[in-house]
């Protein structure tokens, strides 16, 4: 069975597909990265089987998966990949935006600095003040801890 279709499984019957969510949220997006990572197809001789419950694939959690990462913004093969890298907790950022070449280009944040905020951007490094070579810094070294009698008697 293709992704795409409707399961025969009777349970998929009397329950129908999982809703979508209205607005999509992060932790929709990490429940979906997790439900087709753990539901993934697993090939069994009458088959594919979900390899978490043993429903013919897709099982329903699977196919809600990969409609709300569908939804996101990610393609059938970035899904695949998901599937393929194995970790259920792999991180998808949100909102997802394209960073490969067929990208377009984000806009410029506008820099705004109004009296009183910080200047963004990175700081600049301050330099060690200069150390003369040879000269090592006085530091007061921990005296030796006493010699003490251990606690707990040794196991002969």
């Amino acid at each position: 069975m293709r992704v795409g279709e409707q399961s025969t499984d009777p349970i998929d019957k009397v329950l129908g597909e999982v809703p979508l969510p209205a607005p999509l949220t992060p932790e929709d997006v990490r429940l979906a990265v997790r439900a087709v990572v753990v539901h993934a197809a697993e090939e069994w001789p009458a088959g594919p089987k979900c390899r978490n419950d043993g429903a013919a694939f897709p099982c329903r959690l699977h196919r809600w998966g990969r409609r709300v990462l569908e939804t996101h913004g990610l393609n059938e093969r970035q899904i695949d990949a998901l599937i393929r890298h194995g970790n259920p907790f792999v991180h998808v950022p949100f909102p997802f935006v394209l960073t490969g070449p067929t990208a377009r280009p984000a806009a410029a944040p506008v820099a705004r600095s109004g009296a009183g905020q910080a200047p963004r951007g990175p700081l600049p490094r301050v330099a060690a003040p200069p150390v003369r070579p040879g000269l090592r810094p006085a530091v007061a070294r921990p005296a030796a801890a006493p010699a003490v009698r251990p606690r707990w008697p040794r196991a002969s």
